[in-house]
């Protein structure tokens, strides 16, 4: 098995949950199957989970576009534990008349690099430890602040104290955290209410499936790995495969000006991944 899912997931399972039913669908009742997400989504988000199959997993780090795209709400006014809406409320504060001018003007300050703050109900771990297991144990640390980028942020409408907004961020944004640090801009407090997913790297959401069409159609459902890493493929003949197979160099009559490709075999099976080396393929992923 190897192949990406472009799997819609629905608010409620956590990411793991929702791979182990995938699993089942691709006849392997050991539940052996390697699975892979090109970034998870929390229990309470829904949207856009990539899923690579088998030995696809080990493609992932190849996947250079890690881009996200988001619809979330933000409600103002109420600050929660957890930055979403299933934390208990830990501060509320009056929403001022004008606080959507206030977060039109706002926002250009969040467009590009953005200085971010991990949460304390995140995976990030501390002295061995994932920050959510400290939280919930009532303790908070000290977070080294990380750099991430908001390509784009657009208000999309406004009802009484819940603004809509559409995100587009690079991998390792906290959307909560940037609905906090919003809504003080906006001379309030708030938290995150529903979160949608509309694109994570080269998977989007018009293109994914739930689960009873990935059922109906597992085969389908898979997309081939040149569909999600844009490189070139290179065919060997008999030797040449067999050379690739074992871990040696092939020469090549005309090699290709990217520096990976994907490697096929005569019967056009994915033999591996390949690193060009000047007239010489060097494997770097081999796939038996």
């Amino acid at each position: 098995m190897l192949g990406f899912v472009n799997a819609f997931k629905p608010a409620g399972p956590t990411s793991t949950q929702f791979g182990a039913r995938l699993r089942r669908f691709y006849h392997d009742p050991a539940g052996k199957l390697a699975i892979g997400h090109l970034g998870t989504l929390d229990p309470q988000a829904a949207g856009v989970l990539p899923i690579a199959l088998g030995k696809a997993t080990r493609l992932l780090p190849l996947i250079v576009d890690r881009r996200k795209g988001y619809v979330c709400t933000l409600v103002l006014g109420r600050a929660t534990a957890t930055g979403d809406a299933f934390g208990t409320t830990v501060a509320e504060r009056p929403v001022p008349d004008d606080a959507v001018q206030r977060l039109a003007g706002a926002i250009p300050a969040f467009i590009g690099a953005v200085s971010q703050v991990p949460p304390m109900y995140s995976a990030v771990k501390s002295d061995g430890k994932r920050l959510y297991e400290l939280a919930r144990a009532g303790k908070t640390v000290e977070r080294t602040a990380r750099t991430i980028t908001v390509y784009a942020l657009q208000v999309l409408g406004c009802e009484g104290n819940v603004v809509r907004l559409r995100i587009a961020c690079s991998e390792g944004t906290y959307v909560r955290t940037l609905c906090e640090d919003l809504a003080l801009a906006c001379g309030t407090v708030g938290h995150m209410g529903a979160l949608l997913r509309e694109a994570s790297g080269p998977f989007v959401l018009s293109e994914s499936r739930t689960l009873d069409e990935i059922e109906r159609d597992p085969d389908g459902a898979l997309v081939p790995p040149e569909r999600v890493i844009p490189i070139p493929t290179v065919v060997l003949d008999g030797r040449g495969a067999t050379d690739f197979r074992a871990g040696r160099m092939v020469p090549l009559a005309q090699p290709p000006a990217d520096k990976h490709v994907f490697v096929r075999d005569s019967t056009r099976a994915l033999v591996g991944i390949g690193e060009t080396v000047g007239a010489l393929l060097a494997p770097r992923k081999v796939f038996l």
